[in-house]
């Protein structure tokens, strides 16, 4: 995978409610042996921290209004660690970080989605 090669990676999900991106980061997150059980929507907590190698932080921004939000709740700190984020509803960022992956989430019937990965080099599309 991609991620085990760098200190630090965000990836930023984008996507209406239910086209799946609890289930994406469920997926992701079995990558470092969470299970999957132990992953929820985080819109209550707003951030859910795993203690692997590296850290996994699932970010959930669903009830952020304001960007001034974000500071106050130390969630840059979360993105600029040295651990793996991921974030749901990451267009309610006032700006984004450097060096993110970008994933489009889109609805196309109750059993398919459209997925788009913006932000991975040509180079580790074998890796995804």
């Amino acid at each position: 995978m991609f991620l085990k090669k760098q200190k630090s990676a965000t990836a930023c999900l984008y996507g209406d409610l239910g086209v799946g991106k609890t289930t994406l980061i469920k997926g992701i997150a079995s990558a470092f042996g969470i299970p999957e059980r132990d992953i929820g929507s985080a819109s209550f907590v707003i951030v859910a921290e795993y203690e692997t190698i590296p850290p996994f932080y699932h970010i959930d921004l669903y009830r952020i209004e304001q960007g001034d939000e974000l500071d106050n709740l130390g969630i840059w700190e979360y993105i600029e660690s040295d651990g793996i984020a991921v974030i749901e509803w990451a267009e309610r960022l006032s700006e984004l970080p450097e060096d993110i992956i970008k994933v489009r989430m889109s609805y196309i019937d109750e059993n398919s989605r459209e997925v788009v990965i913006e932000g991975v080099d040509e180079k580790d599309w074998h890796n995804l």
